[in-house]
């Protein structure tokens, strides 16, 4: 049985698990939709009231029903280097290429259709709460008097963007900000914003949830931390992420999340206060770990490798069903 993973060639976090799979004897095949048909080649047959499916990588022929897994990493568009690429490529690309897979018995990290509504930040920050998770004070909108009506009652606030990276190439990380203190909020009304109240943090919380295994590590603010460097990711740190125990009132609710949005993997970001309170941020189904494991040593590549090796039911008792394989 053979793992397979959609990922662009140069992401050197899945290299991390292709290792560690071929340590393990495990078969891989690794594809980027973007090389239909360049390179990739795919074929579908239904008949008789069955079906076969097949794919042709590097001129390596894979049977989709020896297919154990799929892990959905970093795919580029379908057919974008394609000899005559187009829109309309693209489009019948990804129709054939995850209709065929859909129709595996693999299980998946993550299901293209849990995956696209896990991606939507507004849905994240209310499953979060059903969840059981501390979420921050959080508006998003494009009405101005309602962003001036909530700086007026929750006075620190920070603005993100409400669907991630700007979409250029390559995609541009957009920094969380604080928001100035005069801020007069007409802007809003030219696009939806995301105010949200600034946690008084004293570490940020990178949680990485693999099935039901949950990795946590912490990166302490500086105690002369300048009070507008709210973004982990842009502020100055000299300070390596460390591992730190997961309590279990969030360990409890991010396992719901899990269940709930029926995910295999998730990359959840906290910012912990001074009472020691894990606030929720955001959860990237697809997040980056190497940075994690390269300063704490925990076994992140060799966790994912263990669940797409795994066969029927995995070790955290998750039924081998799709799009809830990942439970």
């Amino acid at each position: 049985m053979t793992v397979l993973i959609l990922t662009s060639e140069e992401d050197v976090t899945a290299d991390m698990v292709v290792l560690r799979l071929a340590e393990a004897g495990v078969p891989v095949v690794r594809l980027d939709p973007a090389d239909l048909t360049d390179g990739v080649a795919l074929s579908g047959e239904y008949t008789l009231g069955d079906r076969h499916g097949h794919l042709s990588v590097g001129g390596r022929l894979v049977d989709m029903d020896g297919l154990r897994s799929i892990w959905v990493r970093r795919p580029g568009k379908a057919a974008t280097r394609a000899a005559q690429p187009s829109a309309w490529l693209t489009e019948e690309s990804t129709q054939a290429l995850y209709g065929m897979l859909r129709w595996t018995d693999a299980r998946w990290m993550n299901h293209p259709d849990a995956a696209r509504r896990a991606r939507n930040k507004p849905w994240q920050l209310h499953h979060a709460q059903r969840s059981g998770l501390a979420v921050p004070a959080t508006l998003i909108t494009t009405f101005p008097q309602r962003a001036r009506e909530f700086a007026a009652r929750y006075r620190d606030l920070v603005v993100k963007p409400v669907s991630g990276a700007h979409p250029q190439e390559p995609p541009r990380a957009v920094p969380t900000s604080r928001v100035a203190p005069d801020a007069d909020f007409t802007a809003v009304a030219f696009g939806p914003t995301l105010l949200q109240q600034r946690v008084l943090k004293r570490a940020d919380i990178r949680l990485t949830a693999v099935g039901a295994t949950l990795l946590a590590a912490r990166k302490p603010v500086a105690p002369n931390a300048h009070p507008d460097d709210v973004d982990v990711r842009f502020a100055p740190s000299s300070s390596p992420w460390v591992p730190v125990e997961v309590p279990p009132r969030v360990a409890d609710g991010v396992l719901r999340y899990l269940r709930g949005a029926e995910l295999a993997y998730g990359a959840f970001d906290f910012a912990q206060d001074s009472d020691g309170v894990w606030w929720f941020l955001e959860c990237n189904q697809s997040g980056q770990f190497g940075f994690v494991e390269m300063d704490t040593g925990q076994p992140i590549a060799a966790t994912i490798a263990q669940w797409l090796a795994a066969d029927g039911v995995s070790k955290d008792g998750c039924a081998n069903a799709a799009p809830g394989a990942g439970c």
